[in-house]
């Protein structure tokens, strides 16, 4: 019986939510790996190389970045119930769509004045402030929408929504739970947590039933770990999954590269190139604490490159 995947992540993280989901779909177990909400994050970045935004999934010293990628894991993992029905073969890319254009349209509804007391309940002012200052580099190039330009962009898609699930499907692909579900309801799970903002959500009643079916199962069993445990069964890990370098993908073995998501969160990781597919890069990288650790992207969304080596 193989180990359960830890997942790092924070309550009010979206895309953990998405993966949380996935895990209760799933009927996976998994470790919960509590770790901050703004850096400095210690030890995320012993076991990513840079890499921070949130969730991670860590099973021994194999460390996957990015939800499209940590879907596949899961998938491979436990085939059934599936993420990809062979009727929805278009929603991967729904889900692509859901996880970028969509979720900043969300980002700029949702971060209005009336919002903020209730997505930071309890937050004092100064960690707010940090939040702001970590999230401004983060972020800051993207064409986010703000104000009444969102909510006009978040209405006119959730009246399509609303439509798709009007042809007596009980998700967005007919009757069977796809990737996009999960990639919409991580959405949803924020704005309805905007206070007053929520109410948007009032004029479409199918999209509020289908979400009480796609998040019913909740998030599965789950234990908890502390993230300098994680760190240290890195450390203690005997091996890696296997992976190679596949031909013909413009890259080869053992050549020293650079990774970084192409849109945000584009902290860089440095590594030697271990395994190469048309879906996945694999970045060995070598960590005081968490030793010999296999770093996996996608390949969307992400930017491979040669990094050039320094000569004395």
């Amino acid at each position: 019986m193989p180990e359960p995947f830890l997942l790092h992540h924070y309550a009010g993280s979206p895309f953990a939510e998405k993966t949380r989901l996935m895990l209760g779909h799933k009927r996976l177990p998994w470790v919960s790996v509590q770790i901050p909400v703004v850096m400095p994050k210690p030890d995320v970045v012993a076991l990513t190389g840079g890499y921070r935004r949130t969730p991670l999934l860590q099973r021994g010293a194999d460390v996957w970045c990015d939800t499209a990628l940590i879907a596949r894991v899961l998938e491979a993992e436990q085939p059934e119930p599936t993420l990809y029905p062979a009727s929805a073969p278009l929603a991967p890319l729904l889900a692509q769509w859901l996880d970028g254009s969509f979720f900043w349209t969300v980002i700029g509804y949702t971060m209005q004045p009336a919002a903020l007391p209730h997505l930071f309940a309890g937050v004092p002012p100064e960690a707010m402030k940090a939040f702001a200052d970590d999230r401004r580099p983060f972020s800051g190039h993207l064409p986010v929408p703000r104000g009444a330009d969102a909510a006009v962009q978040l209405r006119a898609t959730l009246q399509a929504l609303e439509q798709q699930l009007g042809h007596g499907s009980g998700y967005l692909y007919g009757d069977a739970v796809s990737i996009a579900d999960f990639s919409l309801a991580h959405n949803l799970w924020f704005v309805r947590r905007a206070g007053p903002l929520a109410a948007v959500l009032d004029a479409y009643p199918r999209l509020q039933a289908w979400y009480e079916r796609i998040t019913a199962p909740g998030h599965g069993a789950f234990e908890t770990m502390r993230s300098e445990d994680a760190v240290r069964l890195a450390a203690q890990a005997t091996g890696h999954l296997p992976c190679a370098v596949q031909p013909g993908l413009g890259f080869e073995a053992g050549q020293p590269v650079t990774v970084a998501a192409s849109d945000y969160g584009t902290d860089p990781v440095h590594g030697t190139l271990v395994g190469l597919t048309a879906d996945e890069a694999v970045v060995e990288r070598i960590d005081a604490r968490a030793g010999t650790v296999h770093v996996h992207v996608p390949r969307a969304g992400f930017k491979l490159s040669i990094r050039k080596q320094e000569t004395a």
